[in-house]
């Protein structure tokens, strides 16, 4: 992203305040109809993929070149023309009224914009995909075998991309002109206003001085702030740069260290109340109330973070590993005396729960984020702090607008061409009618495709492909979609492309590789439970109160066994078969059948119970 200086700093400043002030006023007063909701914002963010992010490494990163600024200002054309003629585009009968030779044009300038802006802010392996998915609905009848696709007419799928809310202007970039632009000016408060350096002090207060203190305040502070930021990357940056070091001071290894930050930060997307864009993409996609979301995400979440928890504290006692000193933490009374600093998160949570839409719940969080910062005389919010958060929120924006525009091309494509019926033909003839052998084969595409792509676009495309699969197999389509966006997200640690673990390794100085596969062992209960919500609906909460409960009980069941197996260390060394055990009795836990489950969960107790104590000489 390109630091500029200067006057055009300043008129980027002014222009990114209004697109956040038109946003907050249309999350209190009401938004525009869908199409010129999304297609206003769309248009205010465009120029932004020009003129913050350069062409190529090469490119001046303290000006913008004269052809970003003619870039920029032909990016917002087909937009405007859009807006201007919203009531001819809106009362327009599909694939019967004829495309305008101006209607081809602007469309076209809007999809390769679109692909140029995609490559620039998101990356090449997003515009790439999206590329195929275009170019497929118009040479698709040309392709061999199982790939030959429908033939539809260039003005055909301009209208799909440009003139409908199937395309680029579909539930996706929805999300992100309403919730999520919303969501990240919350963000900006937060950090404004102290709330979030008050995460990190928590954290460090009431976990510092354990065994392996450091790690622990990494697995919490990355949890609380994970979830607002809602980027894994972005996470370890903001976390791990303190964290990281202090695991490395008390004398945990450099990679041990940065899998811990990349794994906390990775989890902060599964992390109620906010998990980034995609939860927002899902309850749209669903046409459920958020709130449901959030209580599906619960469970999964906590087993998630407290298995983090428990390895990081085996790993402490396996390696000697002492905490830090009281001396170096905040004090507890300090940190608890400031509690009322956690109220905008709570109060949001609360607003979620009690049926609130999320846009007004979240300006509502803003407003206690303000009051909040009025108690502190060091963050104290004046005007010019409130124009900076709003500032600061919706700067961070055009990664997931320009990412959601762009996944609504492989969605709008999928549409048109029944892309998504052959790819459901595809698995069954690979899985044979296995249900297990689908999960798999959905797995291993929804991590493909994360691996090269931000979360949300990588759900969405897995969730257009995996979810109808899923759905036709019989699986709960909430289970599906929650089933793809697991994998989208824990592809951030997943080798040989876990973008989280390689910036943890790069903050930590420690082999990419390394840190990537003590990543995976220390996330691998987001490998397995996504599995287990397949089959027992219980785990998201969604069943009757005695599979709840037995899910619940399982979970905690398996957290402690596959912990135990991973870390080889109970309070001594475990042998081979004995991790094998306990991998068994934690897979049981997780089984749908009650019987089976409470033979995982008094399995683990018996082995723990067994094996706690020193080794025989």
């Amino acid at each position: 992203m390109r630091k500029l200086t200067g006057p055009v700093q300043t008129g980027i400043y002014l222009y990114v305040l209004a697109l956040g002030l038109f946003h907050l006023y249309t999350a209190l007063f009401g938004t525009y109809e869908a199409y010129l909701q999304r297609t206003i914002h769309l248009t205010w963010v465009f120029p932004l993929a020009y003129l913050l992010y350069p062409v190529s490494s090469k490119a001046p990163k303290e000006s913008v070149p004269w052809y970003d600024w003619v870039l920029a200002a032909i990016s917002v054309v087909p937009g405007v023309y859009s807006i201007f003629n919203y009531e001819e585009i809106a009362y327009r009968v599909v694939q019967v009224d004829p495309v305008t030779t101006v209607q081809l044009v602007l469309g076209l300038i809007l999809l390769f914009a679109l692909l140029e802006a995609t490559r620039r802010v998101v990356g090449w392996p997003l515009a790439v995909i999206a590329g195929f998915f275009a170019a497929y609905m118009y040479v698709g009848h040309w392709m061999p075998g199982i790939m030959q696709g429908l033939s539809f007419t260039l003005p055909e799928v301009v209208e799909q991309l440009y003139l409908t809310d199937e395309g680029i202007f579909s539930i996706p970039l929805g999300v992100s002109a309403t919730f999520v632009m919303v969501f990240l000016i919350f963000g900006g408060f937060l950090e404004k206003s102290g709330i979030g350096s008050y995460f990190m002090e928590f954290a460090q207060a009431f976990t510092g001085t354990a065994a392996g203190g450091p790690a622990k305040i990494a697995v919490v502070s990355s949890a609380l702030f994970g979830s607002i930021s809602g980027s894994a990357v972005a996470n370890v940056y903001g976390t791990g740069t303190f964290t990281i070091p202090l695991m490395k001071r008390i004398g945990y290894p450099a990679y041990f260290a940065g899998a811990v930050e990349a794994v906390a930060s990775s989890g902060g997307q599964i992390m109620p109340p906010i998990m980034g864009a995609g939860a927002f993409i899902m309850a749209s996609l669903l046409g459920v109330q958020y709130k449901e979301i959030m209580i599906a995400a619960l469970l999964p979440a906590f087993l998630y973070y407290g298995a983090v928890l428990l390895m990081v504290h085996l790993g402490a006692l396996k390696n000697g590993l002492k905490g830090l000193s009281p001396e170096d933490l905040p004090k507890k009374r300090d940190v608890l005396r400031r509690i009322y600093m956690m109220i905008p998160v709570v109060g949001l949570v609360y607003l979620l729960l009690a049926g609130y839409t999320p846009m007004l719940a979240a300006v509502l969080g803003i407003l206690l984020a303000w009051v909040v910062s009025l108690f502190s005389p060091e963050h104290r919010m004046g005007p010019k702090a409130i124009l900076d958060a709003i500032y600061i929120g919706a700067r961070n924006v055009p990664v997931v607008c320009i990412a959601c525009a762009t996944a609504g091309i492989v969605v709008g494509s999928v549409a048109l061409t029944g892309f998504g019926f052959k790819f459901v033909g595809l698995v069954f003839s690979l899985a044979q009618d296995i249900p297990f052998l689908a999960l798999l084969l959905i797995m291993l595409v929804s991590l493909v495709l994360g691996m090269g792509l931000p979360t949300t676009s990588a759900y969405i495309l897995a969730a257009a492909l995996g979810v109808p699969t899923l759905a036709k197999l019989g699986f709960p389509v909430l289970s599906a979609h929650f089933f793809v966006f697991y994998y989208a997200i824990v592809s951030n640690i997943t080798p040989p492309v876990a973008l989280a673990a390689y910036a943890a390794s790069s903050v930590a100085d420690a082999s990419p590789n390394k840190t990537g596969f003590a990543a995976m062992r220390l996330g691998v209960l987001a490998f397995i439970v996504p599995f287990a919500f397949c089959y027992d609906i219980g785990v998201l909460w969604h069943g009757t109160l005695v599979q709840n409960l037995a899910a619940t009980a399982g979970g905690i069941a398996a957290v402690f066994a596959l912990g135990y197996a991973m870390l080889a260390f109970i309070h001594r060394p475990l042998v081979l078969w004995q991790r094998c055990a306990f991998v068994a009795v934690g897979l049981l836990c997780f089984f749908p059948f009650l019987s089976v489950k409470a033979v995982g969960i008094a399995g683990t107790i018996v082995l723990y119970l067994l094996w706690r104590g020193p080794a025989k000489a």
